[in-house]
């Protein structure tokens, strides 16, 4: 039986064997078809929505020969004259014929959508059911056509929907502990979605940690009134109230299994897996990462970050094992973020993650006092290896980085650093150059403000500089910052 994956990198496959679809065009008849739900789709519409704008001429008969080696594909055995099962002819176009099981979008979709009952543990594995079909942003490889970029948001927003049902049903069944970090992730990463932050702060309150539901909470007034001038919904007004005054009906059921009462709050064992939050700022990687975390016993994906700022607070709030921090990210890099989170007590080990192996990149990740480096291109079985030597205290560097690099850098500096600066006067420097005052350098690097404005202010009685343009001329001087890394 062949089954089609859209949920992720699109491919379809047959007994375990994943297809060749052929070029990407080519593919992309196949996804349209999918998106169409087993719906015909003329051959018209094939036309104008494969090559928007401006179709070839020859673009009936390259749709037909993309049909026909499309049909040999799913169908390898099929006769010449036998009619097709699979990809078959619905004048005036195409369809698929497959059942709801076949295609993992329109098997979540129904998961989704039919779950209608108030049973929650029956919602809760509906819903966890629906969430492991995912495997990467859906229908990524045709972002250049609008009905493949329309699909995906639909999908994704189910997909939100469906993070927030799980959610929902795990905190009635008083498990909210252990999804504690999957909810602070997702609040983070959607800060306009009430749900996401009502979920948050109950299953906070709910593990005995008043103060940090109502942090939550505050977080997304924050988040509101920055991004559109609002306060809290109704709802989360309620909530906010209710917790203040420790209403009794927040309290929930008891976690199934529980027995008679014990001194103190109740406490969930952590789990044993080794948890990783993933930092890069792009997407792909993190869906990618994601996804080898999720296949991998003994790991569990515990977020994901687009850039330093957020790996911070993501780090303080759910407590990884390990990071998986790119080294060149937006607004506030990675190196300067692995600083700032190994600074913090009791940190996480840091894995530095980049492109190339480059020398600089080598020392300064060195230098930064992480527990590994490893190159994107890494395969997955390296990447585990890193994660898993971190955990043990041990560190892993990339085999393609040899092992002379490090006696060629040792005991020396950055060479484009100003003599006398550590490496967080340097992060310091570089966020000023670019423009930063000092209360946006507090909420980047997490500090208070007052401690930005006593260090600037001792960087330039050291550097005997007048003010802070003076600042900005030397970080460029030195080649700290260049005049295309100013963008926030």
């Amino acid at each position: 039986m062949v089954k089609f994956r859209a949920l992720g990198p699109f491919q379809a496959e047959s007994d375990g064997q994943v297809l060749d679809l052929g070029g990407q065009r080519q593919q992309a008849v196949l996804a349209r078809l999918v998106v169409a739900g087993g719906r015909a789709v003329p051959v018209g519409v094939l036309i104008d929505e494969l090559w928007p704008g401006e179709p070839p001429g020859q673009a009936l008969s390259t749709i037909q020969g993309y049909v026909s080696r499309l049909r040999r594909a799913l169908e390898p055995r099929r006769a010449p004259r036998e009619q097709a099962g699979i990809l078959v002819s619905a004048p005036p176009g195409y369809a698929l014929r497959a059942t709801v099981e076949q295609v993992d979008s329109w098997w979540f979709e129904k998961l989704v959508k039919s779950d209608q009952d108030d049973d929650p543990a029956h919602t809760l594995e509906r819903m966890e059911t629906a969430l492991g079909l995912w495997r990467g942003p859906a229908l990524a490889e045709f972002l250049d056509l609008p009905w493949a970029v329309a699909e995906g948001l639909r999908l994704e927003e189910l997909r939100l929907l469906a993070v927030e049902r799980r959610g929902d049903a795990a905190i009635r069944l008083g498990r909210a502990g252990a999804l504690v970090p999957d909810l602070e992730a997702h609040a983070s990463t959607y800060p306009l979605r009430e749900e996401a932050w009502r979920l948050l702060a109950l299953a906070l309150y709910r593990e005995g940690r008043q103060g940090d539901a109502l942090g939550a909470l505050r977080r997304a007034r924050e988040a509101l009134r920055e991004e559109l001038g609002l306060d809290l919904g109704p709802a989360l007004q309620r909530l906010e109230q209710d917790i203040f005054s420790q209403a009794p009906h927040l309290d929930g059921p008891k976690p199934r299994g529980s027995g008679a009462p014990t001194a103190g709050p109740a406490s969930y064992a952590p789990p044993a897996a080794i948890r990783v939050l993933v930092a890069d700022d792009q997407a792909l990687v993190r869906a990618g990462l994601k996804m080898v975390l999720d296949s991998e016993p003994g790991l569990e994906f515990a977020g994901a970050a687009e850039n330093g700022e957020q790996a911070i607070a993501l780090v303080r709030a759910a407590r990884p094992d390990v990071v998986l921090m790119d080294i060149q990210m937006p607004r506030l890099d990675g190196l300067a973020a692995a600083r700032r989170i190994l600074a913090d007590g009791d940190p996480p080990k840091v894995i530095m993650m980049t492109t190339f192996g480059t020398d600089e990149n080598l020392y300064a990740a060195l230098r930064a006092g992480v527990s590994g480096f490893v190159l994107k291109t890494s395969p997955p079985e390296q990447l585990i290896a890193a994660i898993r030597a971190a955990v043990a205290g041990d560190a892993l560097l990339d085999p393609a980085v040899t092992t002379h690099l490090i006696a060629a850098f040792a005991g020396r500096r950055d060479p484009a650093a100003p003599a006398g600066l550590s490496d967080s006067d340097l992060d310091l420097v570089k966020l000023v150059a670019r423009g930063f005052t000092n209360r946006q350098i507090a909420v980047t690097l997490a500090v208070p403000e007052s401690e930005v404005a006593e260090e600037v202010a001792a960087l330039l009685d050291r550097l005997e500089l007048l003010d802070r343009a003076q600042l900005v001329v030397l970080a460029y001087e030195s080649g700290l910052v260049s005049p295309g890394s100013s963008e926030r």
